[in-house]
């Protein structure tokens, strides 16, 4: 592993290692000069491959033929950025051990060890390689949507961004509450000639795989967005029994009136404005009505509020999160024609007098039946006591 340059009498040691450390001596004729080496390797946990929200290891040895320094040592991240470093409990004088902080998709390219020393004056730089392999997508994501609307839920992965060479595996599941039954949506799996494939898992689901879409890119559309197809839908990926996820939580809104059809002058109708789900603590719902004034806004907290309307007009509820109007859905209330009412009372009159006049029938009925019942039993007495006043005579 070693060669000199004839010319300048160099020495080239190949494929340096921590063994190689120690003291060299050139000797020629009687002039004799000696070197110290000095030797530094760095490792990084995991060959410098791993998932967001993982925390790296970084170990740095140092071998001299003299006594050890005490070494400073800096790192800076792809930015340029220092990263706070924590030594671990077994770091000596030989054997530096170094936890670097959590990571992140965007931490990916190459860092620097920065060594410094006093005595023996050393300030060296080694450069070390970090893939960060994720979603690019917050580890949270909220998406609000309107009952009945088409929408399309996104992850990307950053394994073109990094080139990452190797295969990996993921699913995307979905539940509608946190204690609920995870149901598995679709596998993936991209292999190290960047090839992605993605396969259907339940079939009798409401979703669809869009056909086009950048490489990179999870996705599944809602195409009718349904009040129960709210709740968390979670992809994850999984490299070498590691695993990464991100969250969409999918929230649902939707409006409905007590009473269907048009509202009759006189009449009242509850307007309900619905999420799916709790609100966060910086959210509210809030019904307004277009042109209307302050006396008609209705807010809450909760996850439903409802308002009492008497007057036709344009309804809007909307989902406000930190003062920002995250989604918002409209009821227009339509007053029911005059001739509408007429009919109405009409009819509610009409069946008023002839429910009067069905009972006042059924009196005049019941009294005649009365009558006549009274008068057979008269006319049945009458014929006993004459048949009787006949059977007296005759014995006489």
């Amino acid at each position: 592993r070693s060669e000199i340059d004839r010319k300048s009498k160099h020495l080239k040691v190949l494929d340096l290692r921590l063994s190689d450390a120690g003291t060299y001596t050139c000797e020629y004729d009687s002039y004799v000069v000696s070197i110290s080496l000095h030797v530094f390797q760095l490792t990084i946990s995991l060959d410098g491959r791993f998932l967001t929200n993982e925390v790296p290891e970084l170990t740095l040895m140092q071998r001299s033929s003299h006594s050890l320094p005490d070494l400073t040592i800096t790192v800076f991240d792809s930015n340029k950025n220092t990263v706070r470093s924590t030594p671990s409990e077994n770091t000596t004088r030989q054997k530096y051990i170094l936890k670097l902080k959590q990571l992140e998709a965007t931490d990916s390219g190459t860092w620097m060890c920065h060594i410094h020393s006093d005595s023996p004056l050393i300030n060296q730089n080694i450069p070390f390689d970090v893939k960060v392999l994720g979603f690019q997508n917050p580890n949270l994501e909220r998406k609000y949507v309107t009952v009945d609307s088409t929408v399309i839920l996104s992850w990307l992965l950053n394994f073109q961004k990094i080139k990452w060479k190797e295969d990996f595996t993921g699913q995307l599941n979905w539940k509608q509450q946190e204690s609920a039954t995870a149901h598995e949506l679709l596998d993936f799996s991209i292999t190290a000639r960047e090839e992605q494939h993605e396969t259907k898992k339940s079939s009798h689901f409401w979703f669809e795989i869009p056909g086009t879409k950048p490489e990179g890119i999870i996705e599944v559309e809602l195409p009718k967005v349904h009040f129960n197809h709210s709740g968390q839908y979670k992809c994850e990926l999984a490299y070498k029994g590691r695993y990464v996820q991100s969250r969409i939580d999918l929230v649902v809104m939707k409006v409905s009136a007590s009473q269907a059809g048009p509202l009759r002058r006189g009449a009242e109708m509850t307007l309900t404005c619905q999420v799916s789900g709790p609100l966060s603590p910086n959210a509210h719902l809030l019904w307004e009505r277009v042109n209307g004034t302050q006396m008609d806004i209705k807010e809450s907290k909760q996850h439903e509020v409802k308002v009492k309307v008497s007057a036709a007009g344009l309804w809007n509820c909307h989902l406000i999160e930190d003062n920002d109007r995250k989604i918002s859905l409209h009821y227009p209330v339509e007053e029911a024609p005059v001739w509408n009412s007429y009919v109405a009372i009409g009819a509610s009159i009409g069946g008023s007098v002839l429910t009067l006049g069905l009972a006042c029938l059924c009196i005049i009925s019941s009294i005649r039946w009365q009558r006549r019942r009274q008068q057979r039993k008269r006319m049945a007495q009458a014929r006993q006591y004459l048949l009787e006043n006949k059977t007296c005579q005759c014995q006489r």
